[in-house]
Order: C-alpha cells, then structure tokens, then sequence
C-alpha cells in the first residue's frame, strides 16, 4: 500500500470501495484487467529501444498526488489520447557510461527534469537487475509554431520514456502487458498512464493504492469514437504556470473531497457514453470537468490564488456556448493551464476551426483520438529525433 495523506483515512476507504465496484463493472462488461506480471526476465545491461506517444486531453481530470513518490492520484480519471503531437524517446543503457544523460529537443538537461527520469530509470534498473546509467533523447513534436501549456505532452513523455526503457532492459515482450506498462508510465507524470494505453482511458487509483493497483485501461476498444475531432489551441501561460505546484494546492481546496465522491457516477455516465459512440456526452463531461479542475486549484490557497486560464480561454468558452446555441455542437476542454482543446464531430471540424480563428491570432491543429504508445525501430526513431 502506498501513503494515504492526513485527513484522508475516511475518504480513500471511500474511494477503495469505488474502485473495487468500477473493476467489477468493467468486468461485467467485457473488459479485461492483466495481472501484473510476478516474473520478468533478466536485464539486459546494453539494452537500446525506442518509443512513440501522445498526449492526453483530460475528459474526467485529476488534480494532485496522495503518493508523490509512486505518483498515486487521489481519484480515478479519464482522458483521451490527441495525435496533434507526439513524442519520440529512444533509451541506450551504456554499462561504460558515468551517469544518466537526458538530451530533450536537442540540448542536454539537467536539474529537476533529468531528476525525475532518473527516477524512472532507476525503477527499470531494479526490475531488470541491471546498474548501468542511460542516455535517454527524446523530442515533443507538435503540428503548431508553440506548444502552449497545457497540451499534455508530460504525458506523452512518461509513456514514451516508460516503454522505450522497459523494452531497452527487459526486451519489447515486457511492454505488451499495458498494466504494467501503464504503471510505469506513471512514475513521470501520473497522466502517462493513460497515455500508454491510449484512446480513451481511465486511470484507477485511489489514497492508498498499490503500485500495481493504480493503473489505466483503454475505454474504447471497439473505436467508437473514430468521429470525435480534436482541434488544439495552443496558449501559453503568461504567469509561469507549474503543474506540480497544482497538485500540490488542490487538496486544500473546500472543493476536493466533493469533486472526488462524485467521481464514481462520472465514470460510469463516461463508460457508457464511451460504449455507445456518443461524443457529445464526453464532451459534456470534459466541459463541466475543466471548470470544476480550476476551480478546485484556485480555492485551495486562500492568499495566493492559482488562476491558471488566460483571456483567450474566455472568449474560446464563450464561442462553444454561442455556437452551440446555433446549432454547432463543439465543446471546450482544458487542463492545467491555458491550451485548449474543442471536441468536435469531424464532419463539424472545419467551420469550428474558422470560427476559432475569427476570434483573433490563434493556432489551430485539427486531429483526432490517437492510439497507444508504440515501439519504434532504432534507424526511424533517430531520423526523428533529427528532425527539428
């Protein structure tokens, strides 16, 4: 079991008990959980892989961690996988090399970065009983001049660093289990679980959750919602917004427990909509939810208020209602910070994106619902790596 935070005894039994009727309902219809594996093989000290994922756009969100250490979130979440970027991550363990090396876009990095894949690094190592340190390049691209904040692409990064190292250490056969996967992918940031797994997908975790037990399993396995679009308006924050300082407020928020007891029926109301195709009530439920995360961060701390939206975002919120008043059914979503998200049916897509860019300067990406992390051969993975 892993850390349940003072004042939260009550609410993780809770939530336990949540989670044990959310694994029986996916059971019952249809869905299949792996076990986590008990035996791995040995590692391979030289090992090299390479890896491919997207970033999440939160549908149901989540807002801080019971367990910093394991990155266990305090209730269960769901996102979808946006192929408007993607990251490329290729992970060499070199038995004759110092330390670990994180080479991000091009440039070598150190501090608080480097730190947090080290911590995944030394996960793998000690699964595969290996010592040797790793070079680890990656690149976030994205179909836009800027990234924004808030597009998901930590998320995207824990997935694509979590395969590529397991596969490198323990060869590509160990990264076909996507609980275990998943559950890895989450030691960087919490979200790369569901990056992992892709599609649409839900995190199951709770206060007190087992490494094992906190991981993410894709929704839509029949693809039913090939019709949703995705289009992506980067936005950069203007106040310097750090997601973990996020986490680390919104616990105190009067808001909190509340946000998470009504989380169970969400994810069944979720599930079903997933289930049946229908787009608009993930739409829906992202909308509600994105307004719910910032409200929940920006009354956790009575003297220093998060306010993580720009003034873009009100003018984006407020062409989805005018919009839909019209007739055009388009929904808003974002997380942490200001880059938004509107879903779309694709056949809507196109007049969406006009309306966007009537409203002033802003970029937008089309895309739609993209897959799980891949493993990538080595010469293909490095010719993207090069690619600025």
């Amino acid at each position: 079991m892993t850390l349940v935070p003072a004042g939260f005894a009550e609410l993780a039994t809770e939530m336990r008990i949540a989670h044990e009727r959310l694994l029986a309902e996916l059971s019952r219809r249809g869905y299949v959980v792996s076990p986590y594996p008990a035996e791995r093989p040995k590692g391979r000290p030289d090992g090299q892989a390479a890896a491919l994922a997207y970033p999440i756009q939160g549908v149901l969100k989540y807002h801080g961690l019971s367990d910093w250490a394991h990155r266990i979130a305090y209730l269960p979440s769901i996102s979808v996988n946006n192929d408007a970027a993607h990251t490329v991550t290729l992970v060499s363990f070199l038995p004759s090399q110092a330390s670990d090396r994180l080479i991000m876009n091009g440039s070598e990095v150190q501090g608080r970065a480097l730190a947090r894949v080290v911590d995944t690094l030394a996960a793998v190592r000690a699964l595969g009983g290996i010592s040797s340190a790793a070079t680890v390049e990656t690149r976030n691209v994205v179909r836009a001049s800027h990234t924004g904040k808030g597009l998901g692409t930590s998320a995207s990064a824990s997935a694509a660093l979590a395969m590529a190292a397991l596969a490198a250490a323990l060869g590509a056969e160990a990264v076909s289990n996507t609980r275990f996967l998943s559950c890895m992918a989450r030691l960087l940031a919490g979200s790369g679980c569901r990056s992992a797994t892709g599609g649409v997908s839900l995190w199951l975790s709770y206060p007190g959750a087992s490494h094992e037990d906190s991981f993410a399993l894709r929704l839509d396995t029949r693809h039913e919602l090939g019709d949703l679009a995705l289009l992506t308006v980067p936005i950069d924050s203007r106040i310097g917004l750090a997601t973990e300082q996020a986490h680390r407020d919104a616990p105190h928020s009067p808001f909190f427990a509340t946000w998470m007891r009504q989380r169970e029926a969400e994810v069944l109301e979720c599930l079903a909509a997933v289930r049946s195709g229908d787009w608009r009530t993930l739409g829906q439920l992202a909308e509600l939810d994105s307004i719910r995360l910032h409200g929940v961060t920006m009354s956790a701390d009575r003297e220093h208020k998060l306010f993580a939206w720009e003034p873009e975002n009100i003018a984006l919120f407020r062409l989805c209602n005018r919009l839909r008043s019209e007739g055009l059914p388009v929904y808003f979503s974002t997380d942490t910070g200001p880059t938004t998200v509107l879903l779309t049916h694709r056949d809507h897509a196109g007049d969406v994106a006009r309306e966007i860019m009537a409203l002033g300067d802003h970029e937008v990406v089309s895309g739609g619902v993209g897959g799980p992390a891949r493993l990538l051969a080595l010469d293909e993975a490095r010719a993207r790596l090069q690619d600025a």
